[in-house]
Parts: structure tokens; sequence; C-alpha cells
């Protein structure tokens, strides 16, 4: 059997952000590595070549490491990083933020561009025009960046860290939102090596409305697009799309206040942008996406994709401006499709992977774009930009990639739920399984996602390694089956969504080749909400990991970060909780007796740790068997390698001893 060791795991280069220079000639991607120290992920920029002819060559280096790699119009690289300002004087003290470097074309050392006191948060630069457009937080009414930075010097001197909030939100997944707040800025690009030493606030008023939200810039670099979350009514959250002009800094509202508009794609005219649209949805109607296209110009929009019965995003526009291509959730892989402006017409350029960072060629015949799967991370392909159904041609990039072996076959299952429905899963089994394999079930979070593409996090070849078979089962809510899918678990999330599960797992054991008396489930957020549905309902698994998991709906929608959103699925609970309260997992408290390990990090405000805590104190409380892995330093995920490392130690342990049998050896240094 191909041993993966965590190390071995730990050690594959994670490739992401991938970007095309303007003449086509070069790309750019983002690879990270575990640190020296090993307790973090060091990121740096390589350049590839799109016909691997060369080979790949590494741009940047430095302890912090690099990030958000992008192309100037002149075939500068920028990019972000925390490495200190060469001119920076001795008594001066670097804040661990940040900047926006500049990597000439013609090669040379990089150049500080702009080192906003709050960080640089995102970047675009203008396609035709020396301009960019950058996202940094700033404190409210700061005006420029000096001024900024004396509000946050007086802070730290008075030992003030309090915030008074007086509008929702206050919070996203693991941070409190402020005192600062995300702006944008669109400065001209100084020539030689000039700094942006000041920019103008195109977005004084934006109290909390960019945070975690894309914006793009026109080619010419006159006009911003972004999203703005507006909040004012908790029960009608919604993100209009905004153009802002450079030059007088005036506000455009382009959408209508009935939903999310995201992802603004800018038409390479300038004249259009193309967006996803969101429909909230209700109780009794799940939500919808369609791909969106607005005139610049004013007008009410239309709908792109009024006959795909599946949820596009990450638009971009071919470099002629005949076409958009978008990516799509399809029966387990997130397809690649280009879509014809004239016609209308929707082709799937390959469902062969899971793709994204398309990246357009400016000649119009190649679509360069990263693909992943199940058994294959994050690698370099390029697809014939106007062919169907094709198979992606990779790019050579990383050797030890091109050479990895991994321990578990994928294969692609289908199963049929009660009412004849097809549920479709991902199955991971190992390659040299002597015996029956024990089966591990992996539930997905969301719950609006679905198993697709390479996780850095729940990675099934790691238990394969230790002769674990798994099961990845897209139940009810998944999306890439379409919206009648979803509509089957919406609001119902302890009914289709729930004997989906069983009916893929019952499947799955018709097959010689796995053992139905070694049985575990596991999962997080949603997951982890399936796992404790599972714990109270049926005794058939020997194990079961619950993590970042949701326990008692009602509590909940009070203390997660955006409990009004639910409300759209579940209902208003002051008016009516008996949906929270019907598909609550701690109203199947007596019916637990499987072993479970509970998981939970302390800054999750996404599923605050209150519904760890109050679980782990039922299970105990009615003599449940259980543990509690808890991280005082990690958020809804566990991304630190350090902690990573701890996670499946423990996982592994807890499976080991109640799916084989062994002892539980408890992890070093816990």
């Amino acid at each position: 059997m191909n041993d993966l060791s965590f190390d071995a795991y730990l050690a594959i280069p994670r490739l992401s952000g991938l970007s095309l220079s303007p003449d086509g000639g070069r790309l750019i991607v983002s690879i990270s590595r575990p640190a020296p120290d090993g307790k973090k992920m060091a990121s740096a920029l390589w350049e590839v070549d799109p016909s691997g002819e060369r080979p790949t060559r590494r741009l940047t280096r430095s302890a912090p490491g690099e990030s958000s790699g992008s192309f100037l119009r002149d075939g500068s690289v920028l990019f972000t990083s925390t490495r200190p300002d060469p001119e920076r004087t001795d008594d001066e003290k670097a804040d661990d933020v940040s900047s926006l470097w500049l990597l000439p074309a013609v090669g040379g050392e990089a150049r500080l561009l702009v080192a906003p006191p709050g960080g640089v948060d995102a970047v675009k630069a203008a396609r035709d025009a020396e301009v960019i457009a950058f996202s940094a937080a700033v404190h409210p009414g700061s005006g420029d960046f000096g001024a900024d930075a004396e509000r946050e010097k007086a802070r730290k001197d008075a030992g003030v860290q309090a915030q008074l909030f007086e509008s929702f939100p206050i919070r996203r997944w693991d941070h409190y939102l402020g005192p600062r707040e995300l702006h944008l800025f669109a400065p001209d690009v100084p020539p030689g090596e000039a700094r942006i030493d000041a920019a103008k606030d195109l977005t004084p008023e934006a109290r909390h409305g960019l945070a975690e939200i894309g914006f793009d810039l026109s080619p010419d670099g006159a006009t911003v697009v972004t999203g703005w979350e507006r909040t004012e009514k908790l029960t009608d959250l919604h993100v209009d799309l905004v153009a802002i002009e450079r030059a007088s800094g005036e506000h455009r509202v382009l959408t209508a206040p009935d939903g999310w508009y995201e992802g603004a794609a800018i038409s390479p005219d300038g004249r259009q942008v193309a967006c996803t649209r969101s429909l909230p949805g209700s109780p009794d109607q799940p939500s919808d996406t369609t791909l969106w296209l607005i005139d610049l110009g004013g007008g009410p929009g239309r709908d792109l994709t009024p006959e795909l019965d599946l949820w596009p995003h990450g638009p971009v526009w071919s470099h002629d401006g005949a076409a958009i291509f978008f990516i799509a959730d399809s029966h387990g892989v997130s397809a690649a499709y280009r879509l014809e402006l004239a016609t209308g017409a929707v082709t799937v350029l390959s469902s062969a992977a899971s793709f994204d960072s398309l990246c357009p060629s400016p000649d119009g015949a190649t679509l360069y774009a990263m693909a992943a799967g199940p058994a294959q991370p994050p690698r370099i392909v390029a697809l014939d930009a106007r062919a169907t159904d094709q198979e992606p041609r990779p790019i050579p990039s990383v050797p030890e990639l091109e050479a990895l072996e991994l321990p578990g076959r994928v294969e692609r299952i289908s199963a049929n739920a009660a009412d004849g429905v097809a549920v479709e899963s991902w199955l991971v089994v190992p390659e040299d399984a002597a015996a029956p394999a024990p089966l591990v079930v992996f539930v997905h979070g969301g719950p609006l996602s679905s198993w697709q593409g390479w996780s850095w996090r729940w990675n099934p070849q790691l238990l394969a390694a230790r002769g674990y078979a798994v099961l990845l089962p897209d139940p009810a809510l998944s999306t890439g089956y379409g919206l009648d899918f979803i509509g089957r678990g919406w609001g119902r999330w302890g009914a289709e969504p729930y004997t989906d599960v069983m009916a893929a797992v019952d499947g799955a054991l018709q097959r010689d080749d796995l053992d139905p008396q070694r049985t575990a489930l596991m999962g997080g957020s949603f997951g982890g909400y399936m796992a404790n549905w599972v714990a109270g309902n049926t005794n058939r698994f020997r194990a079961i990991v619950t993590h970042a998991s949701l326990w008692e709906l009602r509590g909940f929608h009070g203390t997660t970060d955006l409990g009004p959103e639910w409300e759209r699925e579940f209902g208003d609970p002051y008016l009516d909780a008996s949906r929270y309260e019907e598909h609550s997992p701690s109203r199947l408290l007596a019916g637990i007796r499987t072993p479970m390990l509970v998981v939970h990090g302390e800054l999750d405000h996404r599923v605050p740790i209150s519904e760890g805590l109050r679980l782990w104190t039922d299970l105990q409380r009615r003599g449940v068997e259980s543990k509690f892995l808890y991280f005082p330093d990690e958020n809804h995920w566990v991304l630190k390698p350090q902690n990573a490392r701890v996670w499946y130690a423990t996982v592994l342990a807890f499976l080991d001893e109640h799916v084989l049998g062994k002892e539980f050896v408890r992890p070093e240094l816990l």
C-alpha cells in the first residue's frame, strides 16, 4: 500500500491563484509549502511557461511569503506580502500587515508600492491603463493613511481594544469586524521607484459593506464595480452592485435590492458587467443562482443562463468580449463552461475535473485553469477555448505533483433514495486492500455544497493510506444536481438529507470490497450537524466524529455570525420555531449510544463553540462515551499545520479504537 504519511501529505505543493500575463506568454501561480518551523504554510510566486518548454522558476522569496499575484499591463507582477519595508528605520516597528509590492517585468528586485497601515486585502489592475484598485482596512473617518495610523497608535498607546457596535453584522468567521473597515482606493501606478503614499478613499461610508466582497476595475481604469452588502434590515440582507467613478467618486447602484450580486467582471469594452445573481429563497422555496448581465449605462439586467439548472460562479470574459467563461458544480465536479453572448449557447468545455482560476488567452484559443479531483491535487491545465467535453491538457509545473502516487483508487457510484432519486457519491478504496475494507463516511459541509475537487482539510487519501475506504455522498441540498434536488432538503435537514446519506451507505455496502460490520461516520459544519443527527437516529456506526457542528438550531440562530440568513430557510423563530426545533439534533440526545469525538475551535463564529460545548456537556451527562478535541487558536477549520497533525492523529486513533478494535493511542503533546 502507498504509505501517505501526514508529513508526505503536508509536503505536497499547494497551487492556487493562477494568472496569465497580458501577452499570454507567462503564467504565475502561488505555491505553498510548510515553513521551516512547521508552524504555518509559506507561499511564493512562481512563473510557469504555458507551452511547457521552459522550466518553472521562482519569482519571489521571503520568510513571510507572497500571494495574490497579478499582472500590470506592461507585464510587471503585483503581489501582497508582510515582508518588511527595506527603507524602514530601526526605530520604526513593523506591523504584521500585508503591503502591495511590484516586481518589474524586466526583472530585478521587487519594490514596495503601497503600505496602508491596516494592510492591503485585494488588488485589481486595469487592462489598458496604469491604474490599480485595491481594498485596504482603515479606521472610519480617517481621511488618509496618515490619520489612520495616528488613530491606531492612539488606541494602542491607551491600551484600548474595546469596540462599540451600532449595527449588524459585528463578526465574520473567525474575527470581530472593526475597528477598521475595508475601503476601496484606485490610484495611478507611479513611474520608476515612486510609491503611492496617498490615495483617494472611494468608499468613505462603507462601514462593513465591503467585507468578503469582490470588485473589478474597468479596462480604462475609470470605473470600479463592487459588491456592497446591505444590512440595514436584518431580515432583508442583500448585496448590491455599485459602480464608482474614479475621478468624481460618484456612486451608482446597478442592481435591484432583490438578492446577492457577486463576482463582478467588467467586459473588455468597459460597457457591461457579468456577475452572479442569487435570489434569497424562503421557507417554501430554495434560493437559486444564475449568471447575470448588466449594462453599465443603466437598465434592468438579464439572465444569461435561464435554462441552466446549475449554479454558475466565477465569470470571466474572453478577450474579444464575445463569450463568458464560468464554472458550475455538476455531478461531483466544478465543470468549466463557455457562454456565447450573441446566441446564449452554453458549451460544457470539460467536466473531467474541478476547475477554478480561469484564464483565457489573448488569442482566444486556450483557456488555462487550475484543475483538481479527489485523486489529484490542484494542477495547471489548458483547455481548448471552444471544444466540448474535453480532457484537460496538463501544463508541466511542479515535478512533485507529476510524480505523486496516492493510496486510494477513486470511483463514482450511485444509489437510489427512498423516493427513487439517485444519490451520487465518490468512493475512495485502498489500492492494496487485502480484505474487505472498513468504511468511513464523510458528510460535506455547506449545506449548499458538494464533494468535488481536492480537499486540503478533509482528505480521504490519508485514511486510505491506513486501510480505510471513504464514502463521500452528495445528499439532498447538495449543489450540482439541479434546484429540485436542493429543494428536497430545503428546511428539512433531518429528513431527505439524512435518508439520502443512509441510502448512499446502504448502496456502497453492497460491494464485496467493503466491510458492513466496520463503519464510522464523520462530518464538519453541516456535516457535523448530520453526524449528530445520525448519532441520534441509528446505532449502526461504531464511531462518529463531529467537527464544528450544529447541535441546537434555535439557540444557534442568535449566536452565529449570520443568524438572520437562516430565517430564509427555517422562518422567523420568534413567530414559529417549529422547524428549528423539529430538526435540532439535541432533541435526539436520549437515543445516542455511539462513541463520539467532538471537535471545535474557540475562534469559530460561524458555528460558535457554544454548540460544541453544549453537545459535549449533554453527552457527558448522559454517559455517552465521548472525547472533546479543543483548539483555542483555530476557527471553523483547522488550518495550522501542527494543529492539523493533531487533528488527524486524534481522529485516526479514535477510528482505530472503535472501528478496528485497537487500543486508543493518545497523540503526542496532548
